[in-house]
């Protein structure tokens, strides 16, 4: 696993490699290849992530959503990456460390998403390890936060393999393809104990 600064533009970005996967925050030479994977798995998407809106995939979207992750960044607010093989550059999903919260908190919320053609691989279990050695190592927080669906069977095999404790259920906690949805809510710990994940998706 290596942590690495590597220029896009004029400002020092972070990125993250481990197990023949990289993380790397988004730019805009990323619309096309993000557009078309987010097109092609929009039913695998949406029943877990907010709403849609109608120019959702747009360039002008992209272009919006890539300027609020580059400010969040500058003002260490939050972290968003997309995942990457080495292997080709294949663009395979993306995950989020968002409302860093510092002063006496040290924490953050963990975000993921993978494109349908990629998921049940490994790859998001694989990327959250090298996301959480980075929030852990390099940010120095003391704690990771997630929450997902009661039914959300996928996410939670990738949180419980990172070693994520669940610490109870909020009701109606989010609002989710226009419903509010309860939601079990994980968090982890930079001491806790935890296994290491082995590039395949298991655990050693």
């Amino acid at each position: 696993m290596a942590f690495l600064r590597s220029g896009l533009g004029s400002e020092a970005t972070p990125l993250v490699r481990v197990g023949g996967l990289y993380l790397r925050p988004p730019h805009m030479g990323d619309y096309g290849a993000w557009a078309e994977l987010r097109a092609r798995s929009r039913s695998h998407l949406v029943p877990w992530e907010p709403q849609w809106w109608r120019d959702e995939l747009s360039r002008d979207a992209f272009r919006r959503r890539v300027r609020h992750y580059q400010r969040e960044l500058r003002e260490d607010l939050g972290y968003a990456f997309l995942l990457f093989r080495e292997a080709d550059d294949g663009l395979l999903g993306g995950l989020t460390l968002s409302n860093v919260r510092r002063g006496v908190t040290q924490a953050a919320a963990v975000g993921y998403w993978t494109g349908q053609p990629y998921a049940g691989r490994g790859h998001m279990t694989m990327a959250l390890s090298g996301a959480m050695v980075f929030a852990f190592d390099e940010l120095k927080l003391h704690r990771l936060e997630a929450a997902c669906m009661p039914r959300n069977q996928a996410s939670i095999r990738v949180l419980e393999r990172n070693g994520f404790q669940r610490e109870g259920l909020a009701r109606r906690y989010l609002k989710i393809d226009g419903v509010w949805q309860d939601h079990l809510l994980y968090a982890t710990l930079a001491d806790d104990p935890r296994e290491r994940i082995l590039p395949s998706g298991g655990a050693a």
